[in-house]
C-alpha cells in the first residue's frame, strides 16, 4: 500500500511559478513510477509529467521547457517545477503512483492561473 499526499496549489498570475510536492509513503514506495496528471473543468485528466523509478523524465508537449520534475534524495517525494504559467495550465493537479497494474492516487490540489 502507498500512501500520496499532494501540496503546494494555489493561485498564481500568468507568467508566475508554483512547486507542487508529492509526498509518498508506504511500502517499497521507492520502487513505483511517479506521474502527476491533471484535470481541468470538464476535460479529461491528462499525463503532465512522469518520472521513473531509476529517474527517467518524460513530459506531454504543452509543458516541455516550463515544468520540470525531480525526485527527492530519499525518492518519497516528487517535485514538479511549474513555471511561466499559463491560464490552460488551470487544473487539479493529482499524483500517481504506478508499478505493473498497481496504482494509487493521491487527493488532488488545485492550480488556478488567473489575473
Amino acid at each position: 500500500q502507498v500512501q500520496l499526499v499532494e501540496s503546494g496549489g494555489g493561485l498564481v498570475q500568468p507568467g508566475g511559478s508554483l512547486r507542487l510536492s508529492c509526498a509518498a509513503s508506504g511500502s517499497a514506495s521507492s520502487l513505483y513510477d511517479i506521474n502527476w496528471f491533471r484535470q481541468a473543468s470538464g476535460k479529461a485528466r491528462e499525463l503532465v509529467a512522469a518520472v521513473s523509478s531509476g529517474g527517467s523524465t518524460r513530459y506531454t508537449d504543452s509543458v516541455k521547457g516550463r515544468f520540470t520534475i525531480s525526485r527527492g534524495n530519499a525518492k518519497n517525494t516528487v517535485d514538479l517545477q511549474m513555471n511561466s504559467l499559463k491560464p490552460e495550465d488551470t487544473a487539479v493537479y493529482y499524483c500517481n503512483a504506478r508499478r505493473g497494474p498497481v496504482e494509487y492516487w493521491g487527493q488532488g490540489t488545485q492550480v488556478t492561473v488567473s489575473s
